[in-house]
């Protein structure tokens, strides 16, 4: 039986030393996919469902922790972190197992060691506490490099737009727009570049395309799909919400 995994990490040198280490220490192991931000692993992860994911704790776009909540149905988790208090917390509550980066051969051995042993038939039931755990402690981060002010084109006009007065910001095309209660305008950033400047206690992403600003949204509406949406509370507008991200409105 060909095992698969995923590697899910934003710096470069940290991915291919795990794969490397990886290919010496587990050779019939299949890397399927190596992703450097958390949107592109989450369409990884639901199109080949590897039966082993590494997960970055901190990336952009999408923690590792918001993975594991849509991985651990399939995937064995496994978190890389350079945080000894995350991945202490994470051992203690159950979770398979935790690499401290710069990542150890001996200490990735003993994880392959682990997963071997345990096997890979069924996913142990504790990860969702070991999330519960962990997300308060992810969302909790300085506020230095945050963004204060967003600077936004429309047509031959630039705005000057404080990020206390953004709504959303949805991608489309190679731009990203930006909405507030009374204007809009347009960015040449990614999602994935806005988000570390980003407070995510404050703004939520809801949608590979769309972060919106928790206190506008009015209400959550289910469709006759199963889909949600948001309704706002300055504006008509409705954004849609990807599965992905449904684990946000349990309690709405």
């Amino acid at each position: 039986m060909n095992l698969t995994a995923l590697i899910a990490e934003d710096e470069t040198p940290q991915r291919a030393e795990l794969r490397r280490l990886l290919t010496e220490l587990w050779p019939e192991l299949s890397i399927v996919a190596e992703c450097e931000d958390g949107l592109s692993a989450l369409e990884a992860l639901q199109s080949l469902r590897p039966q082993i994911a590494f997960l970055d704790i901190r990336m952009p776009g999408l923690s590792g922790l918001e993975l594991a909540r849509t991985a651990c149905a399939y995937s064995r988790i496994v978190f890389t972190t350079a945080y000894d208090e995350y991945a202490v917390q994470a051992f203690e509550q159950g979770a398979i197992d935790y690499l401290l980066k710069p990542i150890q051969r001996d200490r990735l051995a003993l994880t392959v060691r682990r997963l071997r042993e345990r096997g890979l038939d069924q996913q142990p039931p504790d990860v969702a506490a070991v999330l519960s755990v962990l997300q308060p402690l992810l969302s909790t981060r300085p506020v230095g490099g945050r963004l204060q002010w967003i600077t936004a084109t429309s047509g031959n006009t630039t705005k000057l737009f404080g990020i206390d007065d953004v709504v959303y910001f949805k991608a489309e095309d190679k731009l990203t727009h930006v909405v507030t209660s009374t204007d809009n305008a347009y960015v040449r950033m990614s999602l994935k570049e806005l988000t570390d400047g980003l407070d995510s206690n404050q703004f939520w992403q809801v949608h590979r395309s769309v972060i919106v600003r928790a206190s506008a949204i009015r209400s959550v509406r289910r469709g006759d799909d199963g889909k949600l949406s948001l309704q706002l509370k300055t504006s008509n507008d409705e954004l849609p919400v990807s599965s992905a991200f449904q684990y946000r409105f349990k309690g709405m």
